[in-house]
């Protein structure tokens, strides 16, 4: 107990506040990509859309080898990704050795707050939970693409005596792992774009605040304003949630 007051009071009210925002704009972010409907309605709903019409056209084809390369592509995109957050992941603990050297460095900035070494240990220290999560996450969604690949070999090919029926079944099965599986590489990239606003906590409270209310603004123009949403929704009032 006495640790834990020791770490809260060796930040400023400005810097817990902070820090909460922080926290807040993440989940408060994370929960609207997923629940708006309507014209609302995210750039990953779109595509979770675009997912079940793959699956569809699946069944159509007696040669899955299509299927295969693209649920492969995606793996390989996740599996990066997860290599990429352990070489993050060493990079911070690397920078948890070097402490003394950047207060040093961070104490000559105009708008760098005064951190003592315990501050910056819990601040290496979060931006570790965060990388670390980021990989539970690329790691979960790359078994899941792996289960994908076994659910699309799964599907009954055409001429197998099944009928359309276990055919669609079978296809929604791969389709709702494919979601899931995409569900959770967002949220590792989601992650990888809230760490670099994290970092600006080790400057000043203040860019924490500003860095975290821009990373939110980017993610939000790409997933409710981009063009890449216009196109999905072009002349397609069903994806756009209105009644043809």
């Amino acid at each position: 107990m006495t640790d834990l007051r020791t770490s809260a009071t060796a930040f400023s009210p400005l810097d817990l506040g902070a820090l909460l925002f922080f926290v807040v704009a993440w989940i408060g972010y994370g929960l609207s990509v997923g629940r708006l409907r309507g014209r609302l309605i995210s750039l990953s709903q779109l595509m979770n859309g675009q997912r079940e019409a793959w699956a569809r056209q699946m069944i159509a084809r007696d040669n899955r080898v299509v299927d295969t390369t693209i649920n492969a592509s995606l793996q390989n995109g996740t599996a990066f990704f997860a290599s990429t957050s352990l070489i993050a992941l060493g990079g911070v603990l690397t920078l948890s050795r070097s402490g003394d050297d950047v207060l040093n460095l961070f104490g000559a900035l105009p708008f760098a707050g005064g951190a003592s070494r315990l501050t910056w240990e819990i601040k290496v220290a979060g931006l570790a939970v965060v990388f670390v999560y980021a990989f539970f996450k690329f790691a979960w969604a790359y078994r899941l693409f792996n289960y994908g690949a076994i659910l699309i070999g799964a599907v009954p090919p055409k001429g197998s005596g099944a009928s359309e029926a276990e055919m669609m079944r079978a296809a929604r099965r791969a389709a709702a792992m494919n979601v899931a599986a995409g569900s959770q590489f967002a949220r590792g990239q989601r992650a990888f774009l809230f760490a670099l606003a994290y970092l600006g906590w080790f400057v000043s409270p203040y860019l924490l605040v500003l860095a975290t209310g821009a990373a939110v603004l980017v993610m939000w123009r790409r997933q409710f304003s981009s063009d890449v949403r216009a196109a999905l929704l072009a002349d397609d009032p069903i994806l756009e949630g209105r009644d043809p």
